[in-house]
């Protein structure tokens, strides 16, 4: 019965780890000193990972007050943002190094 009620315990545990290991993935490059697509579309009320592709030479900043991230990526690199999860709504990022024209937006629904 012991053995029985260990398996049973290791198989929810597995199961349950799991179920939270599948976060939304969106893409997004940089080209140009900005940010394309513009707009990500994401599930709300669920962590999402943001992959980004620098293909500019130059490094560039992925930041949002509203999402509370910052996140340099070199230049011809790619990184990694994680946020949300999130209530359905617009939240703005830039890129720091060249607000003037990296900007886009996120938005959860």
């Amino acid at each position: 019965m012991r053995i029985f009620a260990g398996l049973l315990l290791a198989c929810l545990s597995f199961w349950s780890v799991g179920a939270h290991a599948e976060d939304a993935s969106v893409s997004i490059a940089i080209k140009n000193n900005k940010f394309e697509p513009e707009e990500l579309h994401v599930p709300a009320r669920q962590k999402v990972v943001i992959h980004v592709d620098n293909q500019d030479a130059t490094p560039e900043e992925f930041e949002s007050s509203s999402l509370k991230v910052e996140k340099i990526v070199p230049g011809g690199t790619k990184g990694i943002v994680r946020i949300g999860p999130l209530v359905p709504g617009r939240y703005s990022f830039f890129g720091d190094f060249h607000q003037d024209s990296a900007n886009g937006v996120v938005i959860a629904e």
